[in-house]
């Protein structure tokens, strides 16, 4: 079962990249000190993009699923390698003084159970097609 499709495509301008998916284009760059023109988030931010919009779109779901009274999901997150090593922290913040203690802990919960959270956590395994 496809969950997503999406295209890249760059030609002679330094790094820009055009994204799409569905009926939605963006941008990919990289800064100016890599030689690029800074005109999009790098493909590291890109992925940091994708799994704090998880994280905020499911624990908002849940809540509303749940009635929950829920305000507000920010979510931080940084990518850092050490050799082998590749960790990404993500800071949840979850607003609503009306939440429970166990209400806040379930959405938590929940944040990891997200399906990108699931992807990059899970084996992958990924084709190069001509």
């Amino acid at each position: 079962m496809v969950l997503a499709t999406a295209a890249a495509s760059i030609a002679r301008d330094k790094y820009k990249t055009t994204l799409t998916a569905r009926n939605h284009t963006g941008i990919a760059d990289e800064p100016a000190e890599d030689n690029g023109s800074d005109l999009g988030p790098v493909p590291h931010e890109l992925l940091l993009e994708a799994l704090g919009a998880c994280t905020a779109i499911t624990l908002r779901m849940y809540a509303d699923r749940k009635e929950w009274p829920l305000e507000a999901v920010d979510v931080e997150l940084d990518i850092s390698k050490d050799g082998a090593n590749t960790t990404i922290n993500r800071r949840i913040n979850i607003t609503g003084p009306m939440l429970t203690t166990e209400q806040h802990s379930r959405l938590i919960e929940v944040a990891n159970a997200c399906p990108i959270h699931r992807i990059l956590t899970g084996p992958i395994k990924i084709n190069t097609i001509e």
